[in-house]
């Protein structure tokens, strides 16, 4: 059994279960019904709207709050009227729809979810990655069009197979994304804050980078695995853009706001790059008549990095595991911890994708 799960094994007392807020059940952002009976195994659900119409009875029940799909919303007030409130746990790895400053002056812990979402998040990088080369999203159109009668023999796409691929960003998820290119015969170039240890840079055949303009100018895909932090606000903009080949394809399975959008709809306008293809935008979905959606160079999907049966279901017990370890004051498996940086005078997360 993964190790961040051991804590689910410590049983809470059973004189009554601590409450714990939801957005709500089914629908659009509410909690999978599918996980209903694993969360109701350990805690007394209490959704929202349940909340508002009894603050006076419940607010003293509610140690825990579960975020799903970035709901419900935390804010002061909500933070001021659950005294007993002991943590927050983010189902997913990005918690930048977290006030971190704010919960942490309340003294409550924030939990996430990384080792539950490092394979699927991989997977949408490199079937991104496929569909781009080999341009599937524009052969599967004319494979199905009333219009097509023959398939162009110079109809063609590129291979992977001993392209180079940069990626930014080499935590758990960026190093699954290795792996996976390793498989491909990829040349791995990588920029993160850090460098890894020389064997597990062996273990994949990665080169590190220190700076990541070296990366951009040799990589012939870019792939984006970084946190969303105020310093990778826009970390991709126009000067980044024209340092790649005009031959490169820029792949985003971090955040939308990591790249400057106007800057990226005017470099696939303008042959700076040839191709992106994106899991995430901002804001999300895009309006229907923004530019990116006009353009044919350019693959779109609907942050569906973590959407597989198994990543939710490893979520939701993820984020079940780091509660009750919380509440029973065991060692987090998966806690979020603000460090301050004084030359930003920002907050900054002490993990990486």
């Amino acid at each position: 059994m993964p190790q961040w799960r051991d804590p689910a094994n410590h049983v809470m007392a059973k004189q009554e279960q601590p409450g714990l807020l939801i957005h709500e059940i089914g629908g659009v952002d509410g909690v999978l019904e599918g996980h209903v009976e694993l969360l109701k195994k350990h805690f007394h659900l209490i959704t929202m709207k349940e909340f508002l119409e009894n603050k006076k009875r419940l607010n003293e029940k509610i140690k825990s709050v579960f975020i799903h799909e970035c709901k419900p919303v935390i804010d002061r007030e909500l933070l001021q009227s659950l005294p007993h409130l002991k943590v927050i746990a983010n189902s997913g790895v990005g918690v930048d729809h977290l006030d971190l400053k704010l919960i942490a002056s309340f003294g409550i812990k924030v939990t996430n979810t990384p080792h539950a979402v490092s394979d699927s998040t991989a997977d949408i990088g490199m079937a991104l990655m496929l569909a781009s080369a080999r341009r599937l999203v524009e052969g599967c159109q004319i494979s199905v069009s009333p219009q097509t009668e023959h398939f162009a023999a110079d109809w063609l796409g590129d291979e992977v197979t001993g392209a180079t691929l940069g990626i930014i960003g080499m935590g758990s998820i960026g190093y699954k994304v290795a792996k996976r290119a390793k498989a491909f015969e990829m040349k791995i170039l990588y920029h993160n804050r850090n460098q890894r240890k020389e064997e597990e840079e062996k273990a994949v055949g990665a080169c590190y980078c220190e700076k990541m303009e070296d990366l951009l100018q040799q990589s012939d895909f870019v792939m984006l695995v970084v946190n969303l932090t105020p310093q990778t606000f826009r970390f991709i903009g126009k000067r980044e853009l024209e340092l790649m080949k005009p031959s490169a394809t820029l792949i985003n399975i971090s955040r939308g706001a990591v790249v400057d959008q106007d800057a990226l709809v005017e470099a696939l306008q303008n042959g700076t790059i040839k191709a992106a293809a994106l899991d995430v935008t901002y804001p999300e979905p895009l309006p229907r008549d923004h530019s990116l959606l006009k353009l044919k160079n350019i693959i779109i999907t609907p942050h569906i990095g973590t959407a597989t049966v198994q990543a939710t279901r490893k979520m939701t017990e993820e984020a079940v595991a780091n509660i009750l370890a919380v509440l029973n004051g065991l060692t987090i498996p998966s806690e979020v911890i603000p460090i301050r940086c004084f030359r930003e005078h920002t907050y900054a997360l002490a993990y990486l994708l």
